[in-house]
């Protein structure tokens, strides 16, 4: 099993992240906000391991996987008062672990179906990026006390 793929987006990270902002690194995963924002706070978890499936993990870095997943959905669940958070591991192209974290509102045009993966619709001004960033990495910091 590979840790680094020197061609992967997620292994790269960084300010060459070709999907969004790294907000903060967790115990197992990195979180970025997605660039597009058609979802206020729509987020990606990545693994910090080039893995191509959750069962590639061992037990302890799936749980704490887990765990990271659940911090950051509570995390966007108090800034943005979602009516639902929906989850999706759509990696049949991709080959590194990474779940799409996605804020759901009640009399959206999604509602009540699948999000679009990456409809294009809503990009933000860098001030507002900066500023999600920041709330984000503040409540996540305030959750892992």
């Amino acid at each position: 099993m590979c840790k680094y793929d020197p061609k992967c987006p997620y292994c790269i990270g960084g300010e060459d992240f070709p999907y969004g902002i790294k907000v903060c690194d967790l115990s197992e995963g990195t979180v970025y906000l997605f660039h597009e924002q058609s979802k206020p706070g729509r987020c990606i978890l990545a693994s910090k391991k080039h893995v191509n499936d959750i069962t590639d993990l061992t037990e302890d870095e799936r749980n704490h996987f887990m765990a990271d997943l659940v911090v950051l959905s509570k995390a966007i669940q108090n800034l943005y008062h979602p009516g639902k958070v929906n989850y999706g591991a759509y990696n049949d192209l991709g080959t590194h672990l990474h779940i799409h974290v996605v804020p759901k509102y009640e009399g959206e045009d999604e509602w009540g179906s699948t999000f679009t993966m990456n409809p294009g619709k809503v990009k933000l001004r860098d001030l507002d990026y900066e500023k999600m960033v920041r709330e984000l990495r503040e409540e996540i910091s305030s959750l892992c006390r």
